[in-house]
């Protein structure tokens, strides 16, 4: 399954996402309650956020996708206020417990599952410093979810994005 978590419009979702049966799209069809901290999804309710909203289960979502999309708007070298948030919803997907990885501590793996990562960027004057800082807050991310960088893309405009996601 593809995941695809984006902060797009509904006019340029049309134009840009893929539709089919075999793909999963996460949009902000609502308020979403960011993360509150409490650990619930790790000690309470083990992988399952305690915030029954549409996004309690970003966990189990991922450990069910194949390749995760993340289209955002560039913001600072960083991903958008509702990716942050949804990527914060998503840590029932590891463990509460650390393991050393390449000299840095790092969650343990909570689903013995591996996929690919590919994040689109968007936005009008993306410094080359904002590139580099999203280059490597990607690179993060793919240490933390224990995945592979597929494609990291940056486009001034979302619009240039349709046809290869």
């Amino acid at each position: 399954m593809r995941l695809i978590i984006h902060d797009l419009s509904p006019e340029q979702v049309q134009k840009i996402l893929p539709h089919g049966e075999d793909v999963r799209i996460i949009s902000k069809g609502g308020s979403i309650h960011p993360c509150i901290g409490c650990f619930g999804c790790w000690i309470k309710t083990p992988a399952q956020c305690i915030i029954r909203d549409q996004y309690g289960n970003m966990g189990e979502f991922l450990s069910k996708c194949d390749e995760l999309i993340l289209i955002s708007r560039c913001v600072y070298g960083g991903f958008s206020p509702f990716i942050k948030n949804v990527l914060d919803r998503s840590i029932s997907y590891i463990h509460p417990y650390f393991i050393t990885k390449n000299g840095e501590i790092h969650h343990r793996a909570r689903y013995n599952h591996n996929f690919n990562l590919s994040v689109y960027f968007y936005g009008n004057a993306i410094s080359e410093r904002e590139k580099c800082v999203a280059r490597d807050l990607v690179k993060a991310n793919s240490i933390n979810l224990h995945c592979n960088i597929k494609n990291i893309c940056f486009e001034t405009e979302a619009e240039a994005l349709g046809g290869r996601i």
